[in-house]
This record gives C-alpha cells, structure tokens and sequence, in this order.
C-alpha cells in the first residue's frame, strides 16, 4: 500500500542512563521507530559520557531547558521533580513531552494514556501526555475489552511487585539481602523498610490519610480515568513488593453491569491486542512472572466465575513492569503521536 509521507521527529530520551531509559532504547530500535534526530539526555552527573544505541556512541547531554530546542517528541523517565522543573521547558519549546513519573498523570488536562486502550485522549494534549503507573498499565489492556463489553461496576486488586519498579538500588538490594541472608550475615536495609529477601513486604509508597498507599490510589484513579469510569466506581487495591526481580502479578475481581461468563471473557482476551491469555489449569498453565520478564504482552490466567459476587470475574495477570509498565508505552505513545502526527 502507498505509503504517507509522514513528518519524522526529533527525539529525546531524558534518564537515557535509568533502568527505564535503557529499556526505552531497547524498544526504539525493536520497533524500528522512525525518527529525524535522536539525543540522550541525562543529569549532570552522567552528562559527558557515552552511551551506545544502534552500533554508534553518542555523548550523554546535560539536561538543561536548552537541550530541548529543535526537540518534538520527549520521552522523559527522570522522575516526578526533574519533571515538574523540565517539561514546562521542553513544552514551551514545541515539544510533547511523554512523562513516565507521577508527576502529572491525574492533572485534568494531561491525558493518561496507554496505547491501544485511549489513544483518542492523545488529541486533547497541551504538550504532555502521562504514562500510567505500572501496576495500572498492564491492567488496562485486560480491563478495557472486557469493559466494553460489560462494563465495570466494582473492582477489587491485590498486586506482588517485582523490586525493579523501584529502581536499580531495589534490585540490588534484593540481590545482596538474600545473599547475606543465606550466609548468616546482617543486612542494613535502605530500599525497603523490610527485609525483602524472602519476604513480602505490604507497603509500595508512602500511606495517605485514608490507609491506602500512594501505589494503591494510583491503581484506583489512574484506572477510573484512563477507561473514563464514573468517579464513583468502586476499586480497592492492595500492592505489594514480593521479592520478584522482573514482572508484577495481579489478583483481580471485577464485577460488571451486565452478565458475563468465563468463557467469553476468555474469548474477548484471546482477541484482544497486546494480550496473550495463558489459561489452562487442568495442565498447569497461567502466567508467572518469569513467563512475562522481557517480553511485551500481558498475559492472563486463572480466569473464573467469582462465586462471592454477582456477574464478577477472578483473573490473574502478568507483565514485565519495566516494559508494558513503563518503557514500551512510553514508545508505543511517542509512536501513536507520530502516526496521529500530534506533533
């Protein structure tokens, strides 16, 4: 078919040296996105180096709002207050800045976005677009067919965590516990208020008022807006960090308007994008997380008549957080921009 001539963009990646970053260039050059220019941006510390991407080194820039001149398209993983200072900056200077922290995901004007469930909220972007929390991005390619199909009325998460969504210190930290711990050594936690070497640990972020975490209120407010719910909704989440290098796991109740049996929910899954389902208890298959560690689909399991509510569904789903949960939406979004040409 005849192909449109398309506007390629200039890109950044901003936390080019972050264990997101990293994932994000992974991705580019998996999805062959197609691009004018490329820079890596990064704070001071890392600025000056080299980092390799398709068989060239290039030098780390500094991130200052200078850097981004000539820049349409970022792709930010530097977290919430590097963001808050820089994405004004870029945005002024014609950019659409693609944010990975919290920093502007329940702002009314920024859409939240995971790509193939509200890419028409792109349209309504003033320069930046938010991406989900990772224990809601994966959930949001389950939720939406299923939604569509019966809708929503109450919901119930119970999330076990993988450590490097909090970070290359989190990973190691759960390295050098467990090693400590089958040596007989002490070992100064600083990552986790807890042990994290055989454990689980009950806490993601810090506690609000109302006794949820910060992690769990993301779960219940990114979902009510990314599939555009009434307020009202119920959800309720628990999150928790398992010491689980890669993939976060969920439990998940829903219970819908109208009736829905396992066997369609099973069917809408298997034909829905960017899921895969894995459901066959009778030889021992659902999804694990080390099914899903460095893979793009979600995958789902384990689904069932809930027999505590009516017309409610238990599934288990899976996903590699640093990829669906952060880095390939993030590229999934700069691509939907580019193909919507919202730039």
């Amino acid at each position: 078919k005849a192909e449109v001539k398309m506007r390629k963009p200039n890109i950044a990646v901003l936390g080019a040296t972050g264990v997101v970053g990293r994932e994000i260039l992974k991705i580019l050059v998996e999805d062959n996105v197609q691009y004018n220019e490329i820079k890596f941006l990064a704070s001071a510390k890392s600025a000056g180096k080299t980092i390799e991407f398709k068989g060239e080194k290039h030098t780390i820039i500094e991130a200052t709002p200078e850097a981004f001149e000539n820049v349409n398209i970022v792709l930010a993983s530097a977290g919430g207050s590097t963001s808050l200072k820089l994405a004004s900056e870029a945005v002024k200077r014609g950019a659409v800045y693609i944010d990975n922290s919290s920093a502007f995901r329940m702002e009314k004007d920024v859409p939240l976005v995971i790509a193939g469930v509200n890419d028409e909220d792109l349209r309504k972007h003033h320069g930046i677009v938010a991406n989900p929390n990772c224990s809601t991005s994966q959930l949001m390619l389950v939720l939406k067919p299923l939604h569509d199909f019966a809708g929503i009325k109450r919901m119930i998460v119970s999330t076990y965590q993988a450590v490097s969504g909090a970070g290359l210190a989190a990973i190691n930290e759960l390295r050098e516990n467990t090693i400590a711990h089958n040596e007989g050594r002490d070992f100064q936690c600083e990552k986790f208020k807890k042990p994290i070497a055989y454990n689980v640990i009950p806490q993601i972020d810090v506690f609000c008022e109302n006794g949820y975490t910060k992690e769990e209120m993301k779960v219940t407010n990114e979902t009510k807006k990314i599939l555009h719910l009434d307020e009202k909704t119920p959800i309720s989440c628990t999150a928790v960090r398992v010491p689980v290098f890669h993939g976060h796991s969920e439990a998940v109740t829903i219970e819908f308007e109208k009736e829905i049996t396992p066997e369609k929910a099973r069917e809408i899954l298997e034909k829905a994008w960017g899921v895969e389902v894995m459901d066959d208890t009778e030889n021992y298959v659902y999804p694990t997380p080390r099914d899903a560690a460095g893979k793009n689909p979600v995958y789902v399991g384990r689904i069932r008549k809930n027999i505590a509510f009516d017309n409610a569904i238990d599934l288990w789903c899976v996903a590699d957080n640093i990829r669906i949960g952060a880095a390939l939406n993030t590229v999934r979004i700069a691509e939907k921009i580019i193909e919507m040409q919202l730039f």
